[in-house]
C-alpha cells in the first residue's frame, strides 16, 4: 500500500481504478484514503484494538479538507489511547461541523434552507446535549413535539439524521446507532394543484392582456407552463443554454439535464429580444432577474385570472397532468420534469386515477342510456 503525504491537491489527482485501492499518509500512521472504482473518495483510520484490525470511515474526501480529517484522525487515536476525554462533544458542534462540509455538497439554497429547519426545529430542543446521549425515545419526542407542523417535522428529519450519521464517522457514536432510522414521516395532504381546461384559457387571457407592459414576465410564466421546468431554472437561463431546440440546463435540482422544446416554447424564447448574457436579465443587466421579480407579477396575474390558490410551482404540475391526459407514460413525464426516478413521478398517478374515473361514469351513462 502506497504512502504520501496527503494533500488536497494529492487527493484530487488521484484517478480510480478497476478495483478500490488505498493510499497511506506518511504524516499520520494509520490515516489514510479509499479510492472506489466509480471515483468516489473516502478518509479512513485504521487502527488496532485488543489485537483487533479496524476500519473507521472518517469523511468524504470530496466534502472534507484533507487537514480537517487528519484532525479528526488524530482524535480518534487518541480516544483510543485514552489520552483524550471521552466525553463527546455537544450536539451544535457536530452540527456545525457538518454543516461546514456539506457546504461543499449541498447547492447553496438546500444549504440555506437545512441550516433554517436547524435554527428552528433542531437546536432548541437537542443543542447541548451531547451528541452520543441522543437516543431513539428522545428522537421520537422531538419528532412528536413538530405534529402541529408535519412539514418542517418531515424536513427536519433528514437534517438529523445526517448529523447523526457524520457523528458516527467521525467516532463519536457507536456505529450504526443513528436513531432517525425507520421512524415514520407524518403523513401530509398533497399540494399538486393542477389547472383545467377553463383556467387555462382564464390564464392565458390575462397572459396576453399584459403582454404590451411586461414582455418578460408574461414570457416567463408561458416557459414554465410549456416546459413544465422549475422557476430557478428559467429565471438563470443564459442564452447559450438554448440551442439546437433545447435547453441545456448545467445545473438544476437533479443535476444537468436537457429540456426537449416544443415549438410553442420556441416560439416564446425566439420573440425576447436578446440583451447581455441572461434572457431573462436583473435590471441593471449584470446578472439574473431577482427571485422576488416574477412572484410579484404572477400575484397579479392569478388574482385577476381567479386562480388565488394556484402558485407557480403549480404550473409545472399543470404540465405534467396535461402529459398525463394526452397518455404519456410516468418514464416519459418523469424526463419532461426532470426527476432523477420516475418514483417521484408517481405522485401525479392520482390524476389518472380520477381519469380513469371519469372514463368510467361516461361509458356507463353511455350504456345505460
Amino acid at each position: 500500500m502506497p504512502r504520501l503525504t496527503l494533500t488536497d491537491a494529492r487527493v484530487r489527482a488521484l484517478e480510480p481504478r478497476e478495483s478500490t485501492y488505498h493510499v497511506r499518509d506518511a504524516k499520520l500512521r494509520g490515516f489514510g484514503l479509499r479510492v472506489l472504482p466509480s471515483g468516489a473518495k473516502r478518509f479512513f483510520l485504521h487502527s488496532q484494538q485488543r489485537g483487533e484490525r479496524k476500519w473507521q470511515i472518517i469523511g468524504d474526501a470530496n466534502a472534507v479538507p484533507v487537514a480537517e480529517a487528519r484532525s479528526q484522525a488524530e482524535l480518534m487515536l487518541a480516544r483510543l489511547r485514552g489520552d483524550a476525554p471521552v466525553d463527546a462533544p455537544p450536539f451544535e458542534a457536530v452540527a456545525e461541523m457538518v454543516f461546514r462540509r456539506y457546504a461543499r455538497v449541498w447547492k447553496p439554497r438546500t444549504l440555506y434552507v437545512n441550516r433554517s429547519y436547524y435554527r428552528t426545529t433542531l437546536a432548541p430542543w437537542f443543542a447541548g446535549r451531547p451528541i452520543d446521549d441522543i437516543d431513539r425515545q428522545e428522537v421520537e419526542r422531538w419528532f412528536a413535539s413538530l405534529r402541529g407542523t408535519p412539514v418542517s417535522a418531515d424536513r427536519s428529519m433528514p437534517v438529523l439524521s445526517v448529523i447523526l450519521t457524520e457523528a458516527e464517522h467521525m467516532g463519536h457514536r457507536p456505529e450504526g446507532s443513528n436513531p432517525c432510522r425507520g421512524i415514520r414521516r407524518y403523513r401530509r395532504k398533497g399540494r399538486e394543484r393542477s389547472l383545467t381546461d377553463e383556467e387555462m384559457r382564464r390564464l392565458g387571457a390575462r397572459l396576453s392582456a399584459h403582454e404590451g407592459e411586461k414582455p418578460l414576465q408574461v414570457a416567463a410564466v408561458r416557459l414554465l407552463l410549456l416546459t413544465g421546468c422549475r422557476r430557478s431554472e428559467v429565471l438563470t437561463l443564459r442564452w447559450r443554454d438554448y440551442r439546437e431546440g433545447r435547453l441545456f440546463l448545467r445545473d438544476s435540482k437533479s443535476g444537468p439535464r436537457t429540456v426537449w422544446l416544443s415549438g410553442a416554447a420556441r416560439k416564446v424564447l425566439d420573440a425576447i429580444e436578446r440583451k447581455g448574457a441572461w434572457v431573462f436579465p436583473a435590471q441593471g443587466g449584470s446578472g439574473p432577474a431577482n427571485p422576488k421579480w416574477l412572484p410579484c407579477f404572477w400575484q397579479r396575474v392569478r388574482v385577476e385570472a381567479g386562480l388565488p390558490d394556484v402558485r407557480l410551482h403549480d404550473l409545472r404540475h399543470a404540465h405534467a397532468s396535461f402529459a398525463l391526459r394526452q397518455g404519456e407514460s410516468v418514464l416519459a413525464i418523469a424526463r419532461l420534469l426532470g426527476h432523477r426516478s420516475p418514483a417521484t413521478t408517481l405522485k401525479y398517478t392520482h390524476l389518472a386515477d380520477a381519469m380513469v374515473c371519469e372514463a368510467a361514469e361516461i361509458v356507463g351513462e353511455a350504456l345505460g342510456g
